[in-house]
């Protein structure tokens, strides 16, 4: 087994369970991991036996682009839909958001959750 991360993939969306958050919007980041046996694609230099990258953005940005309440909605959505794809065992999906409205400091907020087949 390998894995494959993409990360710092960054989008400006509507997420949040205030109105305001969904209407205004805010700066989000997610980090992917996939675990995938990758050996053949590596012995033979071959895209088709591992995964997509195009198709693991895009699946992520086409949930991220569907305004939601809670991070922890958003993060199974793209996890779910990530595992589906041929040949991934396990994925692990992190969504943060800068500056959340917690009425103090905070850089950003982060959910992460880990799915298997």
């Amino acid at each position: 087994m390998g894995r494959i991360s993409l990360e710092g993939l960054s989008f400006y969306a509507y997420h949040g369970y205030h109105e305001v958050e969904r209407e205004n919007g805010n700066h989000f980041e997610v980090n992917i991991t996939i675990e995938t046996d990758f050996s053949e694609a590596a012995e033979n230099d071959d895209l088709t036996k591992t995964v997509d990258y195009e198709m693991i953005y895009a699946i992520t940005k086409d949930e991220m682009e569907k305004t939601s309440k809670l991070l922890e909605h958003v993060v199974q959505n793209i996890g779910k839909r990530i595992l589906r794809e041929k040949g991934i065992n396990e994925v692990e999906v992190s969504l943060s958001k800068f500056n959340p409205p917690i009425n103090g400091e905070c850089k950003r907020a982060t959910v992460t959750l880990k799915l298997t087949n």
